[in-house]
């Protein structure tokens, strides 16, 4: 198998291992599986693999095959017929968990796995474990000598805080070298966060727009409908400012604000997203809205006096030349009133004889990164008649409606693109350390927490924040 990808032919990867450690988290059973699975059904796994899932438990191969096969069932894709029989031959578990203590019977496991394979296979890693488990496995591997020449994935956050961050990746590296290391972020990885790349780089009437001089705002909009009774203990411990602020919008705001690289390869596209990180300012505090949705510390699993944010919308300033002046508004939470993921380019109005007749916001480009994405245009047009009348018109192009599209879910995409070694999509310990920072003041001294109502749009705060402007969703 030789992959096409952003214009380079990849050769086929040889003989994989691929350990899967918390293989019955909630994690694994929403993400990971079905990714792994969507790869084989597509045909984009080695000739020769091995899926070895790990975990405390002491389970049998066929249980766990048992397991994998609920999981399908429940998130998909469907396990059944050939397909299904020739995947679940690949599938072993090792139990009695990992640590430099112990090993359990990971290594027993692997040496049968490799006898099986043939040759030196390659191992990767996939950590889909809390992350206060890192430094532990990260460890384990080198001391079960494990490390050397595999590729190891880390889920977000990476770190909880500045000082975390840096103690983890002290740890990391005393194991494994960068090139290693894949910390995902599967916003990442999403068909239309790909798709700002190539209607930014290769359309110029957009990419003639895509500065302050044009550009008046942009909103990074992710609200949620869903709660967080699957993963309580996880959330109650991390929190929307964690888990969506400092991860996937700070990452998209990146992705929308990079200089031009040179390429879309790794070695370009890697140092424009983290320099521009650097240029982000540290949030203010008073620029910032946290709130909880009533009924919160009702969930089981929450502390009963949990003060944890599961709602932020913030401002954050982008002190580089092309974005200097130009507000950034980001906003994410659990129990809103809808499910979205949208990036709007709100555009300046245009000096001219219509300037004063031109509603607020009536000029839009915005990119839903939901799904398989899709382009939304909002312009002003004369409504047909014998008057001047101005009235706003929308255009939409579905990408999934382009001929010969294949689209893959992002966690697909990005475990694929390290199984052929690929690190574009994926974070480097410089743009994550500028992130720390950017986070910094809003961690050590966060505002008050303010309640709302689940099914609500969220604090009413917020409106006061992107004042005199207003949130696109929801409005």
């Amino acid at each position: 198998m030789a992959t096409k990808k952003q214009g380079t032919v990849t050769g086929a990867p040889g003989p994989t291992i691929f350990v899967l450690f918390g293989a019955t988290g909630d994690l694994a059973k929403r993400m990971v599986i079905p990714a792994f699975y969507r790869l084989a059904l597509e045909g984009l796994l080695p000739r020769r693999w091995l899926l070895v899932g790990n975990g405390r438990g002491d389970v049998s191969h066929e249980d766990f095959r048992k397991h994998v096969h609920d999981v399908l069932t429940q998130f998909g894709p469907k396990p059944e017929g050939p397909a299904w029989d020739a995947f679940a031959k690949r599938v072993m578990f090792a139990g009695g968990g990992f640590s430099t203590d112990s090993p359990g019977s990971l290594l027993d496991v692997i040496a049968d796995a490799s006898r099986d394979l043939g040759g030196s296979p390659q191992f990767v890693h996939y950590l889909a474990v809390p992350p206060a488990a890192f430094t532990e496995l990260t460890k384990a591997l080198g001391q079960h000598n494990l490390a050397k020449g595999a590729r190891v994935v880390y889920e977000k956050p990476f770190g909880t805080s500045q000082k975390a961050f840096r103690e983890l990746d002290r740890a990391v590296h005393s194991v494994l070298n960068e090139e290693q290391v894949y910390r995902i972020d599967h916003f990442l990885g999403k068909e239309a966060t790909q798709d700002l790349h190539v209607l930014r780089f290769a359309n110029g009437v957009f990419a003639g727009m895509w500065d302050r001089h044009q550009v008046e705002s942009v909103q990074i909009d992710v609200p949620e409908r869903l709660g967080i009774a699957d993963r309580s203990v996880f959330y109650d411990a991390t929190g929307a400012v964690l888990d969506m602020l400092v991860t996937h919008l700070f990452q998209v705001a990146a992705e929308v604000a990079m200089e031009p690289p040179a390429s879309l390869e790794a070695a370009d596209l890697q140092p424009a997203r983290e320099k521009v990180i650097r240029s982000f300012r540290p949030l203010d505090p008073a620029e910032v809205v946290l709130g909880q949705f009533s009924g919160y510390k009702d969930v089981p699993g929450v502390a009963a006096r949990s003060k944890q944010n599961t709602y932020v919308a913030a401002r954050l300033w982008i002190d580089s030349p092309r974005w200097r002046g130009v507000p950034f508004y980001l906003r994410t939470g659990k129990r809103l009133a809808a499910s979205k993921q949208r990036v709007s380019l709100i555009l300046r109005k245009p000096e001219g004889p219509l300037t004063a007749r031109l509603p607020d916001g009536s000029n839009v480009l915005s990119f839903s990164l939901a799904g398989d994405g899709g382009i939304d245009l909002s312009l002003v047009a004369k409504k047909p008649g014998a008057g001047l009348d101005l009235d706003p018109a929308k255009a939409a192009i579905p990408l999934s409606g382009l001929k010969g599209a294949d689209p893959l879910p992002p966690y697909v995409r990005l475990i694929h693109d390290v199984l052929i070694g690929d690190r574009s999509l994926f974070t480097r310990p410089d743009g994550l350390a500028a992130v720390w920072k950017v986070a910094g003041p809003l961690l050590d001294n966060p505002p008050r927490i303010s309640p709302y109502a689940a099914g609500s749009w969220g604090p009413a705060a917020a409106a006061k924040l992107i004042a005199p402007g207003r949130w696109l969703l929801g409005q």
